[in-house]
């Protein structure tokens, strides 16, 4: 039986204190956020800080959640993060599948240009003007094609299909299966773990869109969460802010800063929600593409 001395115990706790104490450090902003977001208007003019509300209310939230701006921006990013997520697991998974089979002619060429999209980057303009030309502008499709796949993705992505059997696609060809109907119908349901993961980042990616909005879109109605977010938060005397500040605001009266934590808290709590249920496929997903092909 090993027993660790006495140095090595002390040593544990002081790396074990330290990790608690940086999380904890790390955990307060959003903590403090959450806290104010809940406290009455008048306990918040009141009080310099908050760490715990005397009393607990929901009026910043009923009013977010009742405001067109907020709901036409939340409703958005929504669509942004569950259509785009899934037309971009479907172009990369497509992709990489179809740069797994080892029969495609040119397929070395296709990885060679796929991996420099990783190396160089075009930079704003390039695609800005394919955007213009393709009358995409103040669109949502202009927020979700340009970013429709990464060459990183499907580069791992098909490491993972690489680790699948050969056997598997040849049996199901005996049966009669195209090759679309082996990538439906076998692929897909053996790549949940790979799909769990890629999607967790695509979904983050699309509902923190920013600065693809700020370039493409100028319709205050189409405008994501992250936009409408970000101009609520800066300093109030920007003409932007003061215009989204109006708006939320109007003759409510609850103070713009407790708008702001409960606003921070419904930007942030749906990534919180559905990690955890995606959190057992994340390194098994990403590992097995990373490690093979």
């Amino acid at each position: 039986m090993n027993h660790k001395s006495l140095s090595d115990r002390w040593f544990e706790g002081t790396i074990l204190g330290a990790l608690v104490l940086i999380a904890l450090v790390m955990l307060f902003p959003f903590y403090y956020i959450t806290t104010v977001s809940f406290t009455s208007p008048i306990e918040y003019l009141q009080k310099t800080i908050i760490l715990l509300p005397d009393k607990w209310t929901l009026d910043s939230y009923r009013y977010l959640l009742s405001n067109n701006v907020f709901t036409k921006a939340a409703g958005m990013s929504t669509f942004l993060a569950t259509v785009g997520t899934a037309l971009s697991l479907i172009v990369t998974s497509a992709g990489a599948y179809t740069l797994s089979r080892k029969r495609l002619l040119g397929r070395r060429v296709l990885l060679i240009l796929i991996l420099m999209t990783t190396l160089f980057n075009p930079g704003i303009i390039p695609p800005y003007l394919v955007v213009r030309e393709l009358h995409l502008i103040n669109t949502a499709w202009a927020l979700i094609l340009p970013v429709l796949t990464s060459g990183w993705y499907v580069i791992l992505m098909k490491g993972f299909f690489d680790s699948i059997p050969d056997e598997l696609e040849e049996a199901a060809k005996i049966d009669g299966a195209t090759d679309l109907g082996v990538w439906f119908r076998i692929i897909l349901p053996l790549s949940l773990p790979s799909l769990a993961a890629f999607g967790l980042f695509y979904a983050v990616a699309y509902w923190n869109t920013f600065f693809s909005a700020v370039l493409y879109i100028t319709k205050p109605d189409l405008r994501p969460l992250q936009v409408v977010l970000q101009m609520l938060l800066i300093d109030s005397s920007s003409s932007a802010s003061g215009e989204i500040a109006n708006q939320m605001a109007g003759d409510v009266q609850i103070p713009t800063d407790t708008l702001k934590m409960a606003a921070v808290v419904i930007a942030t709590v749906p990534i919180l929600v559905v990690y955890p249920f995606l959190q057992k496929h994340f390194a098994k997903g990403v590992m097995v593409g990373s490690v093979k092909g």
